[in-house]
Formats: C-alpha cells, sequence, structure tokens
C-alpha cells in the first residue's frame, strides 16, 4: 500500500514540464467512451483544464452522441469505441462495469503500445478481471473511480465541477507502470479532485459499505413503500417526509449502472448485507423490549460520522428541504438503458 500511495508521492507529470512548455496538454488525445453523467462532466472538466489537444467521443446511442456534439463536448464524434481510441493517449471507459470487457476488446486492435486506458466504475475488481487479459499492454491500464455523481444521466446531466474537491480512487494492479499511474493521478487532479490509491479489493469492500449497500437499502425502502397496499402512491407522495425524499434520489440513479454494480461486486456486497442485517435485528430488539438507551447511543455514534463528512469538506451543513430553484435541476435523460454484459 505505502508503495502504491508513493506513486502520487512523486512530482506531478504537469509540474516536470518545462515553464516555457507550461501550457502543453498533459495528453494530445484522450477518448471518453461513453457521454453519460461522468463522461460528460470528464469532457468538461478536461477542457475547463486544457489537459488533452483532443477530446474524441464515441458513444453507441445516436441521439446521446448527436446531444454530445450539439453541446460541443469534444472535439470529435464517434459511433465506435475503436474510432475514437485510434492514436489515443488515454482511453476512458465511462461505460457501465459490465460493458467494459466488450469495451477492451474492441478498443484492443487500434491501442497505441503507450496507450493508456482506465474507466470510471463503482467496482474495480471485476474492470481489471474483464479488460486486463484484451489489452496489448495490460500494465497500461489504471482503473480509476471518481467518488462523485448525482441521480441524472446523460450528456446534458454533467458539468465541469462534478469532481471538484470530491476523491477519486486509483486501483492500479500490482504491476502497472508507474508513469501511467502518475498521469492519470494528474488528469485527476487537474479536473479538480483528490487522488488516492489502493487496491482492487479493499475499494469494493469500501464501497460496498459506503456506496453500494446504501443504493441497495434506498432501491428496496423506495419499492416497499409503494408496494405497501394501505398506503396508496398518491399519498407516499404527498406526505413523503425529507428521509424519503433523500431515498427516492438516490433510487432515481440509473438501473443499468447499478444492476451491473451489484452483480459485479457481489461478495463485498453479500458480506456488508450480512453485516448490516445484524444490526438491523439489533435494533428491531431494542424497539421490540423498549431498549431506549441502546437507540439513543447507536443514533448518537452515527450522528458523528455525519459531522466527520461535513468536516473532510464532502458535503455542507446548509438545510436542503428539498426546495431548490428548479433551475438548478437537470434535465430528465434522454438516452434509453444500455444493456451491459452478465458477470462472470
Amino acid at each position: 500500500m505505502a508503495d502504491r500511495q508513493a506513486l502520487l508521492d512523486r512530482q506531478d507529470p504537469l509540474d516536470r514540464q518545462d515553464p516555457l512548455d507550461r501550457q502543453a496538454p498533459l495528453f494530445g488525445r484522450v477518448a471518453i467512451v461513453g457521454i453519460g453523467l461522468i463522461g460528460s462532466s470528464l469532457a468538461r472538466a478536461i477542457a475547463r483544464a486544457g489537459l488533452a489537444g483532443e477530446i474524441a467521443i464515441a458513444d453507441r446511442n445516436a441521439a446521446a452522441l448527436a446531444r454530445a456534439e450539439a453541446l460541443g463536448l469534444g472535439t470529435s464524434y464517434h459511433a465506435t469505441a475503436a474510432e475514437a481510441a485510434k492514436s489515443a493517449d488515454l482511453v476512458i471507459a465511462c461505460v457501465p462495469v459490465g460493458a467494459c470487457g466488450p469495451v477492451a476488446a474492441e478498443i484492443a486492435p487500434v491501442l497505441s503500445a503507450t496507450a493508456i486506458v482506465s474507466d470510471v466504475g463503482s467496482v474495480k475488481g471485476s474492470v481489471i478481471r474483464q479488460m486486463a487479459p484484451l489489452l496489448p499492454n495490460p500494465r497500461r491500464l489504471v482503473p480509476a473511480h471518481p467518488v462523485a455523481g448525482t441521480e441524472h444521466s446523460g450528456p446534458d446531466a454533467g458539468f465541469a465541477e462534478l469532481f471538484d474537491n470530491r476523491w477519486c480512487i486509483l486501483t492500479p494492479p500490482d504491476d502497472a507502470e508507474a508513469d501511467a499511474v502518475e498521469k492519470v493521478a494528474a488528469l485527476w487532479k487537474g479536473c479538480g479532485a483528490n487522488v488516492e490509491v489502493m487496491t482492487s479489493d479493499h475499494h469494493d469492500l469500501v464501497l460496498a459499505i459506503t456506496s453500494h449497500l446504501p443504493h441497495l437499502i434506498a432501491y428496496n425502502i423506495v419499492g416497499t413503500a409503494a408496494d405497501l397496499e394501505q398506503v396508496t402512491q398518491s399519498e407516499v407522495i404527498k406526505f413523503s417526509a425529507g428521509g424519503f425524499r433523500d431515498f427516492t434520489r438516490i433510487a432515481a440513479s440509473d438501473p443499468t449502472m447499478w444492476r451491473d454494480v451489484f452483480l459485479h461486486n457481489k461478495d463485498a456486497v453479500l458480506e456488508v448485507l450480512g453485516r448490516f442485517s445484524e444490526d438491523l435485528a439489533a435494533l428491531q430488539r431494542a424497539i421490540r423490549w423498549g431498549d431506549g438507551e441502546q437507540l439513543f447511543d447507536v443514533f448518537t455514534r452515527t450522528r458523528a460520522i455525519r459531522r466527520g463528512i461535513i468536516e473532510a469538506g464532502q458535503d455542507t451543513a446548509s438545510p436542503d428541504f428539498g426546495r431548490r430553484p428548479a433551475v438548478d435541476a437537470a434535465p430528465a435523460p434522454t438516452e434509453p438503458p444500455v444493456k451491459a454484459a452478465k458477470a462472470s
């Protein structure tokens, strides 16, 4: 772990440039495969910081690709990942986790010997297992996970500030080439993110706790509320309190992406879900037996987690009662769900 983090302690490639060449971009050509929320935000952030001379965008959804072109998100637009990856210094798969293998298979024949391949998925072990065997130089694979997002999707949903002061986790394999890791780290720092390096297994366990399980709970509780026969749908909507509205926002996330997350990180999710079920059963017993002291202790301890998140700058203490002006709301997604590969 220390060796991995030491890669980031070295001077960034941007800082090593000659002052006279300081305006030279980090990459000559970056290919972004998939132009949804993350892909479109990344294109905007790369352009904002001048990190690439060319931004080639690929999406198999013709409507999404046309919209990206209308928004001017790239310098070229392609119907296939292979077309975008030609002559690219960096290819980033911004697709559901289950689609990373097919993307790797498609781009492999056109990749240069020095091209770096990365992704943005919320599961990292599966991405490495899918992509590495298919790439001509798997040592140039640097998986990444920007821990940022909203419940919206599509090219219109992205914005350049999405990654500002958020974490991007890199999970390079043990034999990854150092310069590839450094350059991907420099890209994400240039996009405004903080960068951390860890193993893929550790990442998948941590994110199962902090992201995957909360989404699973949100999907389940919203579905339960909708299915309760004694409460009509209109009452669920009419009397929704702040906590339930928070769950509905999370449960509005892209279903294809989250289906793939659970299928491809099932071991870690099931491990964490087992622990959660035990803790939930303990709360159930406390309520049944009127153990107010245990309930108070649990609620006090968990309240401190919220304060820690705010102190870390990952959220604000500003009240949010779902009353933000409509102008802040992102447009509804325009592209249909993407079918992705099944987990192996």
